[in-house]
């Protein structure tokens, strides 16, 4: 009965992204080239600048983080470690490329070209550059930001993860870009996780693999960025209180994902365990997604003032366009 009476406040949220998810695969059941995890967000968005969320289901829906970092965790039961190795090192050469040259980059373009103080640019070059709204809620927590420069940064994002989902797959194709110059691109250009998972998976199966690896080694700087930032602003921030917000912050389905990954590749798990898990994860995604788009407001998004999204969007356009010269070159 204890279980029941817990559960109950969740399945009104549940059954909306369970509703969704199932709009999502009839739509791209019918449209030849329509990915359902792409259709999925477009759903989310639909209902949630229509209707809206109703409160009896804001607790079940916020449950979709949890379905994303769970498929993700699963997704590493897909990842053939042979391949990754082959290309390992010049990927995480672009990965740590990107980061370091990304955090540069806008912390000069929001100080210098835009006149903005504070910990302001720190947080969009930190959420451009690793890993989206975490990193800016991270690295905020660490340098004990300003209510208001939190919400105009995790905005900002924001803005550029619905851009970009959009965006990042229509661009591949008119590129023409292979399933792996594709992934690694979108892995190291877009911002926060879900969209580069779902603009990866909505150009091609092997191209989502590559965007959420090359996005996780991404992610998994965020440890060192936060402390990092930490010490160049206060000596008091470098405390173990410090320390000890940044690593509830830390993504550790990182780690989940990296036990999966070993798992699968040493043979303990059969193909058809294997094909399994995949579903599994996937059925995952689609929900999560769905819950992705059901937190995008557009009307929130008009309010981001200009100077951020000057920023972020020179970043994004330097970022992509360097990544994209070399994807084609390394890759």
């Amino acid at each position: 009965m204890g279980v029941v009476t817990a559960f109950r406040p969740y399945v009104p949220g549940l059954a909306l992204l369970g509703g969704g998810a199932l709009a999502a695969h009839l739509l791209a059941g019918i449209v030849d080239g329509l990915q359902p995890l792409v259709v999925a967000v477009g759903v989310g968005v639909l209902v949630g600048n229509l209707v809206g969320t109703p409160s009896a289901a804001e607790t079940g829906v916020g449950v979709h983080k949890l379905f994303l970092e769970t498929g993700i965790v699963l997704l590493g039961a897909a990842v053939v470690v042979e391949e990754f190795i082959v290309a390992g090192p010049t990927v995480l050469g672009l990965v740590v490329a990107a980061v370091a040259g990304g955090l540069v980059l806008a912390e000069a373009v929001a100080r210098l070209l835009f006149r903005l103080d504070g910990e302001t640019p720190s947080l969009l070059a930190a959420g451009a550059s690793i890993c989206g709204v975490s990193a800016v809620v991270a690295v905020g927590r660490v340098l004990d930001a300003r209510g208001s420069a939190l919400t105009f940064a995790a905005a900002t994002i924001l803005l550029f993860d619905a851009v970009t989902l959009v965006a990042f797959p229509i661009a591949g194709e008119w590129l023409d870009l292979s399933a792996r110059q594709f992934g690694v691109w979108a892995g190291v250009s877009m911002f926060s996780t879900g969209p580069v998972a779902a603009a990866g998976f909505a150009h091609s199966p092997e191209a989502g693999q590559w965007a959420t690896v090359t996005k996780l080694a991404r992610n998994s700087l965020l440890g060192g960025v936060a402390i990092a930032y930490s010490i160049a602003y206060t000596a008091r921030s470098a405390t173990e209180p410090g320390v000890r917000r940044l690593w509830a912050e830390f993504p550790k389905f990182l780690l989940g994902f990296l036990v999966v990954a070993a798992i699968a590749n040493v043979g303990l798990l059969s193909p058809a365990a294997i094909d399994s898990i995949g579903a599994t994860s996937d059925a995952l995604f689609t929900l999560a997604f769905v819950g992705l788009g059901l937190s995008i407001r557009i009307t929130e998004m008009r309010r981001v003032g200009a100077a951020p999204v000057g920023v972020v969007l020179v970043h994004l356009l330097v970022v992509s366009a360097l990544a994209l010269v070399a994807v084609r070159l390394l890759l």
